[in-house]
């Protein structure tokens, strides 16, 4: 395990993550490398050594070993580390592509730019962010199942029984340091279901705060269309009120020139004196 490598890893990948993400990676790198390195490695140091069987049978002692350890958990667990930070290099490549491409096209005189931010989880970096979630959470219960699935519970007992050839009969094996490398293998599975926890988490504030966002954008597309649509309304109706009320504004001579001032006809006028008379 290179002490440079996770630093360079928690450096970088800080700068692209959310803040359950900057957790994960405090929880990766204290509680679970830091405690490999420091204390459990050194634990699990020689354990064929202690492993100790009460006969002298050539080979028992090794078969025995192999049937109940087929694979130890200090190396298990740095399989699984190396596994599980593996996916947040797909994150840190995307974003590194993500500034060849921006570099390329400034390359060639062009002003405006690609992205507004290339570490900015839109599009199909936070695709890529997704899964990386997935991946690391699929890789921690994988592994959780294996060191189950290989030594049946997660509880490290002080005696074992075998009965594998070429042992003579059934022989009674006790593992060196049972409490402490019990105590060890509680702390790593608990610190890789929080991973687990913190990952679950991480995907729920994604996807909520990506739905949150294309609802707050189709609200504001909804709220511009009416607005629009009432801007129109309003615009036709008052165009054909300022017509109307124009009109009756204007005197009725105005309106009807022709009519009010037209000479009367001849025969009009001079029958016009008689009509008065008669009246």
């Amino acid at each position: 395990m290179d002490w440079k490598t996770f630093q360079a890893l928690l450096s970088g990948v800080n700068k692209y993550s959310t803040a359950f993400g900057r957790i994960w990676l405090s929880v990766v790198f204290v509680f679970r490398v830091m405690v490999y390195v420091v204390a459990a490695e050194r634990v699990w140091g020689d354990e064929q050594k202690d492993f100790d069987c009460n006969t002298k049978q050539p080979g028992c002692a090794n078969v025995c070993y192999d049937h109940y350890f087929p694979i130890s958990h200090i190396r298990l667990w740095a399989l699984q580390l190396i596994f599980v930070t593996c996916p947040s290099f797909m994150v840190m490549m995307h974003v590194a592509y993500r500034n060849e491409r921006e570099r390329k096209y400034a390359k060639h005189g062009n002003k405006d730019k690609l992205y507004e931010n290339t570490g900015k989880r839109l599009g199909g970096l936070w695709w890529t962010y997704m899964l990386s979630l997935f991946v690391k959470t699929g890789i921690e219960i994988s592994f959780l199942y294996i060191l189950h699935k290989i030594y049946d519970s997660f509880y490290l007992p002080r005696l074992v029984k075998c009965e594998v050839s070429p042992c003579p009969n059934q022989v009674d094996c006790y593992i060196g340091h049972p409490t402490e490398k019990k105590v060890f293998t509680y702390f790593m599975v608990g610190a890789s279901a929080l991973c687990i926890v913190l990952n679950i988490c991480e995907i729920i504030y994604l996807v909520s705060k990506r739905v949150a966002h294309i609802a707050k954008n189709r609200k504001r597309k909804k709220r511009t269309m009416a607005l629009h649509e009432r801007y129109s309304k309003e615009n036709s109706g008052s165009d054909c009120t300022l017509h109307f009320s124009q009109l009756e504004k204007q005197p009725l001579k105005s309106q009807f020139p022709g009519h009010l001032h037209a000479p009367l006809p001849a025969h009009m006028r001079a029958s016009a004196p008689n009509l008065s008379s008669a009246a």
